[in-house]
């Protein structure tokens, strides 16, 4: 099963990738990345209102990140390439247990695993949280850091109306880390119910703070 996880070498390779696609074609502004723990398993709960979302985090994020994305993102060159720079491909139609198990690896030998909590991009705000995040939190004990990617979907750019501007600023704010779980170790539904719960609450805290501090 080792030799089916995603590659942590593989996600440093993304990582270098991200940082010079995104400082190369905008102006990403990170704040609090030294709130990140620097070792150990952590999930990174991202807002989704934009498609370069992921690869911004990925290329500001203080250490390599392997992203849950949806399987039909891995299409034609896309699928090595995603698969090879070590992210995770999930049926979020279906109960992906392969999916889960290298998720659970990434965060069983000290990864960073990141998360859109939204399941899907929308107005970005964590209004409606799927299970997967609390479930992912209780069972592996990690972390969560809020991240809050505030400006990616503001304007449309002239040259690809689907991209920011070029050259625009992008805001990334990172939290504070927190416990989804209540110390019980339960992984009951409703202990899962009441973790989801929590952290809905944490993330709308850390996205209104994001947005007052920046100014969005």
């Amino acid at each position: 099963m080792t030799d089916q996880l995603p590659s942590p070498r593989g996600a440093d390779v993304g990582r270098r990738i991200g940082v010079g696609l995104m400082y190369g074609l905008w102006k990403p502004r990170v704040l609090g990345a030294w709130r990140v723990p620097t070792t150990g398993p952590v999930i990174l709960a991202v807002n989704h209102s934009h498609m370069i979302d992921g690869p911004m985090v990925m290329g500001v994020a203080p250490r390599p990140t392997h992203f849950l994305i949806k399987k039909e993102a891995f299409i034609g060159p896309l699928d090595p390439f995603l698969t090879g720079i070590g992210q995770v491909k999930v049926d979020r139609d279906t109960t992906d247990r392969t999916a889960i198990t290298r998720a659970l690896g990434v965060l069983e030998n000290g990864g960073v695993l990141g998360i859109f909590p939204e399941g899907t991009r929308g107005e970005g705000d964590f209004a409606s949280l799927r299970a997967g995040l609390a479930y992912f939190a209780v069972r592996s004990g990690a972390p969560i850091v809020p991240v809050a990617v505030l400006g990616s979907s503001d304007k449309r750019g002239r040259l690809i109306k689907e991209l920011p501007p070029l050259r625009s600023r992008v805001d990334v704010v990172f939290g504070e880390p927190f416990e989804a779980g209540d110390g019980s170790g339960r992984r009951t539904r409703t202990a899962l119910d009441e973790a989801t719960g929590r952290i809905q609450k944490q993330l709308a805290a850390h996205l209104e703070n994001a947005r007052r501090f920046t100014g969005r």
